[in-house]
């Protein structure tokens, strides 16, 4: 365990007051988990400031005792962001308020500790829509997503976190306070600074909070199909989208046998629709009137049936039956939990290359592990995939454990060869880190690390994610 001075200690405890930190084992041992457990850390001292200048005045502490820290929202990261690895932990979740919200500017300004929820239902209240969506939507906080520029399953039509904001505020690694939370759309007076705490992952700053952009709320239409391949899937996007133009915006892909999955280990599931065929596709369009949305969903689907690319399909008729459509989708990553060892990839290519990647990638794989099974799941619209080796339901003995980073290094260059990223929506963290170094171009690697030197010259704001210094 990391060595705290003292005088930090009883500095940091009388500036936070007796609300404002911990130091006990369960509390911290709790924050040292993330949700999934997949790996665990350990901090010394948990701090949650109250406010943007109780923020400031712990990072210039921190930064005067060269004491480490590490932000953190709802604890849901999935790369080894967001945990603790001997750093005092920094909690945002006493800064959760709503500070205004402007219906004319569309615009919201939120602190970061605040869930996704939080900022979803005041956006509703004011006749507006915040279009972020996600599984963890009741956990993860809004400074959480832009640390990670989380994208969720609404990108096709708005864009990943980093798009729906239009500024923020920021303790900077000395702790000066730097207030961005213009409402502003338009605002070429240099370096758009904002975008470079979007995806940082608290290796920048410290976001306190942030101004958020909403929309016209909206009425939505959506359909489950079943398809024959992936290439179908991906003709159906574009088939769907000449119809609906970007109103289209959800289009999910989940393989038959994740469905299956679903329905064995979460109660209360069922099939919407069996059926022998390898592929459902869960798409959404949404526009003012539900009428005309569901209208032109259903001219659209008629067109794919004309072409072959649908084999079968309904159009959720009523607002639960579209909820028990994305009950299934949202509960996949809790039952490949279940489902036993896996080694799981946030990947993207260009929607055009998915077909190619699958069936490239699924053969290297097998090669390394050849009864290896898969689940294969995500964001089709955007082409980001939640590409997951699973063990096979009748496994004897676990076989993948053994084949980890072999498996790893296939998945990742074939995204690589196919034109992709492997991190699409979850960050970098500690976990893709030192592979991206080895992946990204050189220049790239230098430029970050030269930001990072500059705006954080001790090194305190979470080390050792995103890029090694």
């Amino acid at each position: 365990m990391t060595q705290i001075p003292a005088t930090f200690l009883a500095a940091a405890k009388d500036l936070l007051g007796s609300k404002g930190w911990s130091d006990d084992p369960e509390r911290l041992k709790a924050v040292a988990t993330p949700w999934r457990g997949a790996f665990t850390g350990e901090t010394p001292f948990l701090a949650r400031p109250a406010s943007t200048q109780e923020a400031a005045a712990l990072v210039k502490l921190c930064a005067s005792h060269h004491v480490a820290m590490t932000p953190q929202g709802g604890n849901t990261g999935l790369v080894d962001g967001g945990t603790p690895h001997g750093e005092i932990v920094v909690s945002m979740g006493r800064m959760n308020a709503v500070r205004s919200i402007d219906p004319f500017n569309n615009s919201l300004v939120i602190e970061a500790g605040a869930p996704l929820v939080t900022a979803q239902a005041a956006a509703e209240d004011a006749g507006r829509l915040f279009p972020l969506s996600l599984g963890s939507e009741g956990t993860a906080t809004i400074g959480g997503l832009i640390s990670t520029n989380a994208g969720g399953v609404a990108v096709l039509r708005y864009g990943m976190m980093r798009d729906l904001i239009l500024g923020l505020e920021v303790v900077m690694p000395s702790g000066e306070i730097w207030d961005g939370l213009s409402g502003l759309r338009k605002n070429n007076t240099g370096y758009d600074l904002k975008h470079l705490f979007a995806g940082a992952e608290g290796t920048l700053g410290l976001i306190t909070a942030a101004t958020l952009k909403l929309f016209p709320q909206v009425q939505r239409a959506s359909a489950w199909v079943c398809c024959d391949s992936a290439g179908d899937v991906v003709a159906l996007l574009a088939l769907v989208r000449q119809h609906a133009g970007d109103t289209v915006t959800s289009f999910e892909i989940i393989p038959a046998g994740a469905v299956d999955m679903v329905i064995a280990d979460v109660p209360g599931t069922r099939d919407p629709l069996p059926s022998a065929l390898p592929w459902r596709v869960l798409m959404e369009v949404s526009m003012v009137d539900e009428a005309h949305a569901r209208a032109t969903l259903e001219k659209a689907l008629a067109a794919a049936f004309e072409q072959d690319l649908v084999k079968d399909g309904v159009v959720a008729s009523s607002k639960a039956q579209a909820q028990s459509f994305w009950h299934i989708r949202e509960t996949i990553p809790l039952s490949k939990r279940a489902y036993g060892t896996a080694v799981n990839q946030d990947i993207a290519v260009p929607v055009s290359r998915i077909p190619a990647f699958i069936e490239s990638c699924n053969a290297a794989v097998l090669g390394i592990v050849p009864t290896a099974e898969f689940v294969i799941f995500g964001h089709v619209g955007d082409g980001n995939l939640h590409y997951s080796v699973c063990e096979p339901e009748d496994a004897d003995t676990p076989i993948l454990k053994a084949h980890v980073a072999e498996i790893t290094r296939v998945v990742f260059d074939q995204t690589m060869a196919h034109g992709g990223s492997i991190s699409a929506e979850h960050g970098v963290g500690r976990l893709k880190r030192d592979e991206l170094a080895r992946l990204r171009p050189p220049a790239a690697t230098d430029a970050m690390r030269a930001i990072k030197r500059a705006l954080d010259p001790l090194g305190i704001m979470n080390p050792g994610r995103v890029v090694s210094v």
